[in-house]
């Protein structure tokens, strides 16, 4: 989900909810988390796949409206980019096509103690652990916000654009991931299809970093393949503003560990914790104003409140991007070795797995 468009760098955590299996399977296996929260997650995806249209037939439908069949032309040409091209998997997903009626498919909840900038974690069957649970319901994602904060938790709730089932059912084109234009597309296609080419359970920073890299890789191929210099251009000025964004955020987080490490008090540390808050406002308004001439897409975020889960959640996102760009690097831009190395890397042990990304000098 990291797009840095319209103040959303992260709109899509692709696995909010365990609702790829049988819905009698899932309910069965309840040792994480409720009943109620599989019921929603299973009848939310099963309303979403029961309405799934054919791309290849609204395309030929005349009655289908002349945008949208246009839109599904440009889809079914990226979702076939894909495959030919970036070496994902050819399968039926996004082949289908849902108008789900509202901006966001799901919201996704994410936590983190007051004085710290570990996320909360939350456990389902097939996904692992990820550090955020996902609704179907804007409300069930608010109350359980607030009963989290009521828990003394720092809470971030965001909307979702798009989720992925890793393979298990096949996931359509939503009506979300059309809000914006063929490049943002582009992006949440393959970053989601990458989900599905490699997955390493319960490590979300390494998964979410490795589709952030196919997504940018394969956008800047599929522009240049296209001939579309001019977007391309403005694509690598985006890539460029969201890894100074996240530089920002990061160095907030380091400030923030060295707060919360040391032994004050607890209005010593919010004290601490709100002056390394209003810094990184500060020195986002200097870069939006001088660095970037003005340009406004973060504005949003900066707008709402800031706190351990929000920058927690975008440590999920950027932190490990730039090891898996160079490790794409090393494999001279070819998605099979590509591919095969971080299989290699992600079936290491947690322990050694981030020290072998970083540490990557050749394809494995």
């Amino acid at each position: 989900m990291s797009k840095a468009i319209a103040g959303k760098p992260f709109a899509r955590p692709s696995h909010a909810h365990a609702c790829a299996r049988d819905a009698a399977e899932i309910l069965e296996d309840v040792g994480c988390t409720s009943i109620s929260y599989y019921a929603q997650s299973v009848k939310g995806h099963l309303q979403i796949m029961t309405a799934r249209k054919d791309v290849g037939k609204l395309i030929e439908d005349p009655s289908t409206p002349k945008a949208l069949r246009a839109r599904m032309a440009s889809a079914s040409a990226i979702r076939q980019f894909a495959t030919d091209e970036l070496a994902l998997p050819d399968n039926n997903s996004y082949r289908s096509y849902v108008d789900i009626g509202r901006d966001s498919v799901t919201w996704a909840v994410f936590a983190a103690p007051e004085f710290s900038l570990t996320p909360r974690t939350w456990c389902f069957p097939v996904f692992g652990c990820v550090p955020y649970r996902g609704y179907f319901s804007k409300k069930s994602a608010t109350e359980t916000a607030v009963e989290l904060q009521g828990q003394g938790m720092d809470v971030y709730v965001t909307g979702i654009t798009a989720y992925s089932t890793l393979g298990w059912s096949s996931d359509p084109l939503l009506s979300t991931m059309l809000s914006h234009d063929e490049t943002y597309l582009a992006g949440l296609v393959f970053h989601e299809l990458a989900h599905q080419r490699v997955y390493v359970h319960d490590d979300s920073a390494f998964n979410e970093a490795f589709a952030v890299a196919v997504e940018t890789t394969g956008v800047k191929k599929w522009l240049r393949a296209a001939g579309d210099t001019a977007e391309l251009r403005r694509y690598e000025a985006v890539r460029r503003r969201s890894a100074e964004f996240l530089a920002l955020v990061s160095q907030t987080r380091d400030e923030l560990r060295h707060v919360y490490d040391d032994a004050g008090t607890s209005e010593q540390k919010w004290a601490a914790k709100a002056a390394a808050i209003e810094r990184l406002r500060m020195r986002y308004r200097q870069m939006r104003d001088r660095r970037w001439g003005g340009y406004r897409g973060y504005n949003a975020w900066f707008a709402s409140p800031i706190n351990n889960a929000k920058l927690a959640a975008t440590s999920v996102y950027g932190d490990r991007v730039p090891a898996f760009l160079r490790l794409f690097d090393l494999c001279s831009g070819d998605y099979a070795r590509f591919y095969a190395s971080v299989r290699r890397i992600g079936a290491l042990d947690e322990a050694h797995r981030a020290e072998a990304l970083a540490a990557a000098d050749n394809c494995y």
